[in-house]
């Protein structure tokens, strides 16, 4: 039921573009899934689901999870996340502080972990803001710049 079930959302997030929890959960039952929020949640964190922009313009929920024989095209889909997603960044110690698009901070965290950058220890999103935890705040200052770069923003 369970494995149906996240098929099942797979199969709906490429279909539509589903923004919120809610809807998720209201396509899921419309296709004879009987879900709570709760079990929507543990199924979007399980799956690896993060948001993307969509062809609205609006964060969407989209699959992010790299294939090891197609990781050169899922970097190239981690950039451009990133370019989409970033709008600035702040050195705070060895803390990263980067903030983003409305809806878009769970979305750009993914994708810095994703990108594998040797200085992130690891990252905590939020709507609009990230903290990224790096090894040493020596790294800290670098990491801003490349982070920048790869988004396109120098001096952000």
């Amino acid at each position: 039921m369970k494995s149906d079930r996240q098929t099942a959302i797979l199969t709906l997030i490429q279909e539509y573009e589903i923004e919120t929890q809610e809807e998720l959960a209201e396509k899921l039952q419309q296709a004879g899934y009987q879900v709570t929020q709760a079990t929507v949640s543990r199924d979007i964190r399980e799956l690896r689901l993060t948001k993307v922009v969509g062809e609205s313009g609006r964060p969407k929920y989209a699959g992010v999870q790299p294939k090891k024989e197609d990781s050169d095209e899922h970097s190239k889909r981690y950039i451009r996340v990133l370019q989409e997603g970033f709008l600035s960044a702040q050195t705070a110690g060895n803390i990263l502080v980067i903030k983003t698009v409305t809806g878009m901070a769970m979305a750009v965290a993914a994708a810095l972990d994703n990108l594998e950058m040797k200085e992130i220890v690891g990252c905590i999103a939020g709507d609009d803001t990230i903290f990224v935890a790096v090894h040493a705040a020596e790294q800290c200052v670098a990491l801003r710049e490349k982070v920048q770069a790869i988004a396109g923003r120098q001096n952000s």
